[in-house]
């Protein structure tokens, strides 16, 4: 029997669905899976140590992991209209953050990433204070006074106004306005060292996977309740109908670009490292 492949990737609803085939057997002739659930602060350090087989990661990592790494050109998380989201207890002005303490989910997230680049133009002044919490803990961390601004991914887009906040401004509207690309979040990799065969086959697994979910959405759903911390399940449809979209079947030129732009775009300012010529090449 062939050794399952070790894979980390959130609880987060958008991955439960677009795995829930492949971790369940149900993918014809893909390999089985060891699943680790991680918060994507997590993910992102396993990938720097290169402790897994295959990951979802954020977009901002991968200048650090794409040595032994490759970006699979499938699985992930783009779109438009589903950026982070920076959240304050009162409305105000992107001025007003001048100086205070913000929570991230990740210091190498592609929200903090997105949040740095608007910041360099819209706080000119500065942040203060940068604090990473799990996704989670944020909003109720800016609802309580422990921290001034909170930067949000995922389901917090539609339960914001459940703890009383105010979006200050949208990282993903910024980022499409300027640029005109999609939105690019979490993507998934696999290690080099698999050779160039395997990840082919891993690729059409993820491919698989998520196109069997959208043939049969009911499949998906009890994985996909059992993991979303509580999640109402409207919220969890929501979620998977903004997350999973055509990017995540296949990037696709606009998806390249997005990540490309990114990534370009963040060396430029002296936050990542550059890539090289060939870093996003698949096999």
């Amino acid at each position: 029997m062939t050794e399952p492949l070790k894979i980390a990737y959130s609880p987060c609803p958008n991955d439960t669905f677009v795995f829930d085939a492949w971790a369940h057997g149900r993918v014809p002739g893909a390999p089985p899976l060891d699943v680790t659930f991680a918060d994507i602060d997590i993910t992102n350090g396993m990938a720097e140590r290169g402790e897994f087989d295959v990951l979802k990661v954020s977009y901002a990592v991968l200048p650090w992991v794409l040595d032994q790494y490759a970006l699979l050109p499938c699985g992930g998380a783009l779109g438009r209209g589903c950026g982070p989201l920076v959240l304050t207890r009162e409305p105000g002005r992107a001025a007003g953050l001048a100086g205070r303490t913000v929570a991230v989910p990740s210091e190498r997230s592609t929200a903090y990433l997105l949040f740095r680049l608007w910041a360099a133009t819209e706080v000119p002044d500065g942040v203060g204070q940068i604090k990473v919490l799990p996704f989670h803990e944020i909003m109720p961390a800016v609802r309580d006074g422990k921290v001034d601004a909170g930067l949000v991914i995922h389901e917090a887009r539609f339960t914001y106004r459940d703890y009383g906040l105010h979006s200050l401004a949208d990282m993903g509207e910024h980022w499409e306005l300027t640029t005109g690309l999609p939105i690019p979040l979490g993507a998934i990799i696999a290690k080099r060292s698999l050779g160039t065969e395997r990840l082919r086959a891993l690729a059409d697994a993820a491919r698989t996977s998520v196109r069997m979910a959208w043939d049969d959405p009911e499949a998906s759903r009890p994985y996909v309740l059992a993991h979303a911390q509580e999640m109402d399940p409207a919220v969890a449809d929501q979620h998977i109908g903004l997350y999973v979209n055509e990017f995540t079947a296949g990037l696709g030129e606009d998806g390249y670009a997005a990540v490309r732009g990114l990534l370009t775009r963040a060396a430029a300012e002296g936050l990542v490292p550059p890539l090289g010529p060939d870093a996003l090449e698949f096999a």
